[in-house]
């Protein structure tokens, strides 16, 4: 059975028109959904994590304050619900080039990051994520590193 958050996505994710491709937006939302799975890994969504998820989303992906917000309510309300990752790594595939995958890797290393720890469901999400849309083990690691070594010491 789908949880609300892929109910979500796939409703936003539907092609409209008939078009063969996804709008930008579209794309966006699968990816959004890829940083929810990454803030809720660890089954302790903290605050930091959601204003690092709502900042990425904010910031990369341009999504509306509307869509922010009911993506910020799904999460606290499935956190501890699993979803099947392929209906969004597929479409990852589909339709972002290497520097999205890799961005998007980097992302989910931010959320992991967000709250201070990483917890290693997360870890293992993001691995398998990589896996799933063909990114190298060695882009996998590089994307972690930049993202901990940017990471503000703590006070």
């Amino acid at each position: 059975m789908l949880n609300r958050i892929s109910q979500f996505f796939e409703k936003h994710l539907q092609h409209e028109d008939g078009s063969e491709e996804l709008s930008f937006e579209q794309k966006q939302l699968a990816v959004a959904a890829l940083l929810i799975e990454v803030a809720v890994a660890d089954y302790n969504l903290e605050d930091s994590e959601l204003a690092s998820l709502r900042a990425i989303l904010e910031r990369k992906f341009k999504l509306s304050s509307e869509r922010l917000d009911e993506l910020r309510e799904l999460a606290l309300a499935e956190q501890s619900d699993a979803t099947s990752l392929y209906q969004f790594t597929h479409l990852i595939n589909d339709e972002c080039s290497a520097k999205e995958k890799y961005c998007l890797i980097e992302a989910m290393w931010e959320i992991a990051y967000a709250d201070g720890s990483l917890h290693k469901y997360q870890e293992a999400l993001i691995r398998k994520v990589a896996e799933l849309i063909y990114v190298s083990h060695s882009q996998f690691i590089r994307a972690r590193n930049t993202v901990r070594d940017n990471q503000s010491p703590s006070a």
